[in-house]
């Protein structure tokens, strides 16, 4: 059975147009990108929603089996990562039916972003690919692509544009892993653009401003 979600949701002063549903990392919650919205600086009465949903809490077996915010179970780290790919599936669902939400509430499928870190980007990678209506756009930050070899990829978004930004230095989602997600995309036949930055498994200044560009120029 697949949850729902809560979540932060951020609307804009003027009425919504368009719509961007950020996942957070292991551990984090729908909090942790909200800070981010000063600063892409988007111009004043930008008409998009942010919605940033809380993961649920479950067992996380590299850390011990605490109980913590995740999207899935992830039983070894490393480069050949091993997880619960049901439980993947099923955040997959749930953050799915977020998007049948603002769809059903009057914005266009075409002006929806997913949006994802680490975990939360593998998650966004099996919604957006898989979605049955086309999507404005995804953006996979610092975060790899685990069921690349069992997605059924939905011909709605074979031409989605998906943008791809990791750091060189990145100790948890090896820059390696993400160059196979870029790899495997383009197997599958989609144009992802890939962009790197000197740093750790985060975010930067620079990558802000150049998210900020994409949005822009997907939605305004």
């Amino acid at each position: 059975m697949t949850q729902t979600l809560s979540s932060v949701i951020v609307e804009p002063e003027a009425t919504p147009t368009a719509s961007i549903i950020w996942l957070h990392g292991l551990g984090a919650n729908g909090h942790d990108f909200e800070a981010i919205l000063p600063e892409l600086n988007l111009p004043e009465n930008t008409p998009i929603r942010f919605i940033f949903p809380h993961s649920p809490s479950i067992p996380v077996t590299i850390n011990g089996g605490m109980v913590m915010p995740a999207w899935y179970d992830i039983l070894e780290m490393g480069a050949g990562r091993k997880l619960n790919t049901q439980q993947l599936i099923n955040s997959a669902d749930a953050i799915a039916k977020l998007v049948d939400h603002e769809i059903a509430s009057g914005i266009s499928s075409e002006r929806i972003v997913l949006a994802g870190f680490s975990q939360g980007g593998a998650v966004a990678y099996q919604v957006a690919l898989t979605y049955p209506k086309p999507l404005a756009g995804l953006l996979a930050l610092s975060t790899y692509f685990p069921t690349v070899n069992d997605i059924e990829p939905s011909s709605a978004n074979k031409k989605l544009d998906i943008e791809i930004m990791h750091g060189s230095y990145d100790p948890v989602v090896l820059p390696a892993m993400g160059r196979d997600a870029l790899d495997a995309l383009k197997a599958l036949g989609f144009n992802p653009n890939w962009r790197e930055y000197p740093m750790e498994h985060q975010v930067c200044y620079p990558q802000i401003n150049d998210i900020s560009k994409w949005l822009q120029a997907k939605l305004l």
